[in-house]
């Protein structure tokens, strides 16, 4: 029976090393499969040639716009994006399932499919465009259709992590506050912002980084015009073949902003969670 118990725990811790074996090979494919291509865009880089092309005026230009749009979109997304969120999370209401999917809807929308269905709507022939002709307001090929584009595929990120910060205030706290303060306002201003904060923020930054990448959605709506609608990924996929040198700095630049955003969204998990214990 001794022998018979020894070869069973043996077989058993060989099966745990070969599971353990396993396990490590794959996780292992797959961080150099990721991380492989993350890395191969800093490893052509000379800091020198980065700084001259820090002055390449098609860099510059695509900077700029990217920055600029990307803000006025992250800033509607946040104005439009929190009240719905705050009244998806503290109301119930018929049709707020269904509202709730649509409004995730772009997340998983293929971009390409996104910026069809914009033109749709705001194209000079679209669903809303000659109402916009006829004021003088023509949308594709402006800036403005870039931040449109972001909008439309970035705001869920703000609304899902709004609406899931809400969710987790504790509602005491809200009641205690509209008993010593009847204004709903002043206690959403003072009480339920200031609580749901790393959510918000967590939001505005994922959204941000969301709009500062967006390509497909901007390329179909937009257009692709360098100093108007020309973002970073959009001038990426045009210099790859004229300048590939500042094609990659720019990679860089976005893989770096990425990695960033990755980085301080995890850190205030963290500090949310770490709050609560």
């Amino acid at each position: 029976m001794g022998v018979h118990k020894q070869l069973k725990l043996d077989l058993d811790r060989l099966s745990d090393i070969i599971l353990i074996l396993f396990l490590g090979g794959v996780c292992l494919i797959f961080i150099l499969f990721i991380s492989l291509p993350l890395v191969a865009v800093f490893l052509n880089l000379d800091l020198n040639k980065v700084l001259m092309q820090m002055k390449n005026p098609q860099i510059v230009s695509a900077l700029t716009v990217g920055l600029v749009t990307s803000f006025l979109a992250t800033l509607t997304s946040f104005v439009f994006g929190v009240p719905t969120a705050y009244l998806l999370a503290t109301r119930k209401f018929p049709g707020r399932a269904l509202i709730d999917t649509i409004l995730d809807v772009p997340i998983v929308l293929p971009p390409a499919v996104a910026g069809v269905a914009l033109l749709l709507v705001f194209a000079p022939r679209g669903l809303l465009g000659p109402m916009l002709r006829e004021s003088g307001i023509i949308l594709p090929g402006s800036t403005v259709a870039v931040i449109i584009a972001q909008v439309f595929v970035a705001s869920p990120f703000l609304l899902r992590s709004a609406k899931t910060a809400f969710e987790s205030i504790d509602r005491t706290l809200i009641d205690s506050a509209k008993i010593l303060n009847p204004s709903r306002l002043r206690v959403f201003v003072t009480v339920t912002l200031p609580l749901a904060t790393h959510g918000l923020l967590a939001g505005t930054i994922m959204t941000w980084a969301r709009s500062m990448g967006e390509f497909g959605a901007t390329l179909m709506f937009a257009g692709n015009l360098p100093g108007v609608t020309q973002t970073m990924p959009l001038a990426i996929y045009m210099l790859l073949a004229e300048d590939p040198l500042a094609s990659n700095v720019l990679s860089a630049i976005l893989v770096a902003v990425s990695f960033s955003v990755l980085a301080l969204f995890r850190l205030l998990g963290r500090r949310r969670y770490g709050a609560r214990l």
